[in-house]
């Protein structure tokens, strides 16, 4: 069971970077971004091409060509939604639908998988560094990683910039009212989303020794499972309890998964299912308390009208 735990940490750490990426649209921008599916596989398929190279500098070069090519799909979507007037749930499955032909094509020109056994990548040379166990290694490198990242995307909403993103999520019209773009804010935040998301994939083919271009497929419904068990957990009382709940909720959502496995809760093929059944309860909680609120409002205030009578 020990091992089953540490892979469930080490796989939600590698997933931490994709619910972050969600939790800035789904939380901050309050839009779901369907283009998820499409950018991890785009960061894996990216990652993979480029640690085949053999190069020692290509675990490093792999996350940064998937970071610029995961904001270059945010900034798709982006488009689609600003420019084009395309509702955001369909800008999405339009972004993620053309990535599939695009992470193909990356993939030497159609090949659906590809392995990169063999290769160096940050796991491997953090281990033969320091002489460390391979879970310890890909747990280190993971919290490294996500500890980075998260820093970084949370200086940037201190900014005047990451603000503004805050407000276009909150009130779009007063913003705009304060002329401030923000077509421009949008943009930028479907592009850092994406960006995350995308680097998150590219951690995972050096996690996984592959890349597989249906492996993104579901991802998005992950990430919202994830964002919500990271909320529960987490009390959310500024923007970077947030972040770092999403790197929670990544991990807690895979040690749960673990955990039900292993004590035959439900088959492996539920997975999805279950992440389903987790956002419909979860996302039902606030408007359920609110009918709740409102119907005791009403008793209350029917018997004072029947005790004035």
């Amino acid at each position: 069971m020990t091992n089953q735990i540490l892979g469930a940490v080490e796989l939600g750490l590698v997933y931490g970077l994709m619910v972050l990426g969600v939790f800035i649209t789904f939380r901050i921008l309050k839009i779901p971004d369907l283009t998820v599916d499409g950018s991890i596989t785009l960061g894996m398929a990216i990652s993979a091409m480029v640690i085949n190279t053999g190069r020692p500098w290509a675990p490093f070069a792999a996350l940064l060509l998937a970071m610029l090519a995961g904001a270059a799909a945010g900034s798709v979507t982006a488009f689609f939604q600003t420019k084009l007037k395309i509702p955001a749930i369909l800008a999405g499955i339009m972004t993620m639908s053309g990535l599939y032909s695009v992470n193909l094509l990356i993939m030497n020109n159609g090949t659906p998988n590809i392995s990169i056994l063999g290769s160096p990548t940050l796991f491997s040379m953090f281990q033969q560094s320091f002489g460390v166990s391979k879970h310890t290694a890909m747990i280190v490198v993971g919290l490294l990683i996500c500890a980075v990242v998260v820093a970084l995307v949370e200086f940037f909403f201190t900014t005047h910039t990451g603000l503004c993103i805050c407000a276009t999520g909150d009130n779009e019209e007063m913003v705009r009212a304060t002329s401030v773009s923000t077509t421009k804010m949008k943009w930028l935040a479907l592009a850092l989303a994406n960006a995350c998301v995308a680097v998150s994939g590219a951690v995972y083919t050096q996690y996984m020794g592959y890349a597989d271009v249906t492996a993104g497929s579901g991802t998005i419904v992950v990430g919202f499972a994830s964002v919500i068990i990271g909320e529960t957990l987490c009390v959310k009382r500024n923007l970077a309890v947030g972040f770092v709940s999403a790197i929670v909720g990544s991990v807690a959502y895979r040690i749960i998964v673990a955990v039900a496995i292993k004590t035959n809760l439900f088959p492996t093929y539920f997975l999805k299912l279950v992440s389903v059944l987790i956002i419909a309860v979860a996302l039902s909680v606030g408007p359920a308390k609110a009918a709740l609120a409102e119907y005791h409002n009403k008793t209350r205030r029917l018997r004072q009208h029947a005790g004035n009578s």
